[in-house]
């Protein structure tokens, strides 16, 4: 094997693409933590990143394997995830949240790394892996797509999804309030 092919194998390993998740998200709730920069920026980034990571877990990696704790730690997860996102950034609230957000995915990366990760090599080769890897790799990135688009439209006036409505020339847009509108151009998109 040279050493350009390892790399290749390397980037699309299932394993490795998941640990480098979690490195992202470890580097996240750093910048929380220390409030550093645009916090409701890092929210959005973070809720984006956890949800595509788990729902491609999920729908990717999980199914033929015994992963029921992980779904559980994943639901969990998704509802501290959307009460750090409904509080506000520099309050106590918001940093007892991301507390205990945090206290739970590293539980969870804890878990996974150390258990359930090795597992699954040991179980499969390395050609399943890389299967796994862009498997997981495609449905995370379609996830992150949607869900940046949905935080993009929800921050778009109601002109711009006016527009974007008319474009999409969706019936009775123009006595539609902000809400509606975003909801009919986010069922437009495909």
């Amino acid at each position: 094997m040279t050493p350009g092919v390892a790399t290749d194998v390397m980037a699309t390993d299932v394993i490795t693409l998941i640990t480098e998740d979690h490195r992202k998200v470890e580097a996240l709730f750093e910048r929380l933590k220390k409030e550093e920069g645009d916090i409701p920026s890092a929210v959005a980034e973070l809720h984006a990143l956890l949800t595509a990571h788990a729902r491609a877990e999920e729908d990717r990696v999980y199914p033929g394997i015994d992963a029921h704790h992980e779904l559980e730690e994943h639901k969990q997860a998704e509802v501290l995830l959307d009460e750090l996102v409904r509080a506000v950034p520099g309050t106590p609230e918001f940093r007892l949240k991301l507390e205990k957000l945090v206290e739970s995915v590293s539980h969870h990366v804890e878990e996974e790394e150390g258990e359930l990760l090795p597992k699954l090599a040991q179980q499969v080769g390395e050609k399943r892996l890389r299967e796994l890897g862009t498997a997981f790799q495609e449905r995370r990135d379609e996830e992150l797509r949607a869900l940046r688009t949905v935080h993009a439209s929800s921050e778009a006036s109601k002109a711009e999804l006016y527009e974007e409505a008319q474009k999409a020339d969706i019936p009775g847009r123009s006595q539609m309030d902000k809400e509606e509108l975003q909801q009919a151009v986010r069922e437009s998109r495909p």
